[in-house]
């Protein structure tokens, strides 16, 4: 017989509080066509604020980053409207891994939160400048497939900067998928 508490049972447990872990997670793996989507709409957005200098535009392009990275496509506009509606109508699937994608996304949460603060500090030109390198980063993923941040991840990675366990399918090919 199990030394269980009424407290530490699953079901009490359950009633106690919320699964942080399920709250935060993050797909792994994910689909890339849903990755090349929302990155196309990233750019969308970001060339309408640089050509606009609508400067909300770049308080909503960081919020939509921060919640990609903090709770994946699920309630994030763009990671909704790519999941859920674009990539079903491609009716396209290649799995890859998740962990470079989420660090993909906080690379994004980080340059375009950097820049909406030096937009908001009088520093127009170094926010645009930011934006237009987040541009650059989200059509290579669009367009061409290259993720950067997945480079980037990968690098990182191999120099233990990253510890191996956080994707075993970067490291080991026999996990990734064709």
């Amino acid at each position: 017989m199990s030394k269980l508490t009424h407290a530490q049972t699953p079901a009490v447990a359950s009633k106690r509080g919320i699964d942080w872990g399920k709250v935060f997670a993050f797909p792994n793996p994910v689909n890339e066509y849903s990755a090349r989507i929302t990155a196309a709409l990233v750019v969308l957005l970001s060339l309408v604020t640089l050509l606009t200098g609508f400067g909300w535009g770049l308080a909503v392009i960081a919020a939509g980053f921060w919640l990609r990275v903090l709770f994946g496509p699920r309630i994030s506009p763009f990671g909704v409207l790519s999941v859920k509606v674009l990539t079903p109508l491609l009716g396209k699937k290649r799995l890859v891994p998740g962990p470079p994608k989420r660090f993909a996304q906080g690379i994004g949460a980080a340059v375009s939160t950097a820049a909406a603060l030096l937009l908001a500090a009088g520093l127009a030109p170094a926010a645009w400048i930011l934006l237009a390198v987040l541009v650059v980063a989200a059509s290579l993923e669009a367009f061409a497939g290259f993720c950067l941040g997945c480079t980037i991840f990968g690098f990182l990675q191999r120099r233990g900067v990253i510890p191996e366990d956080v994707c075993e399918a970067c490291n080991n090919i026999s996990l990734r998928r064709a």
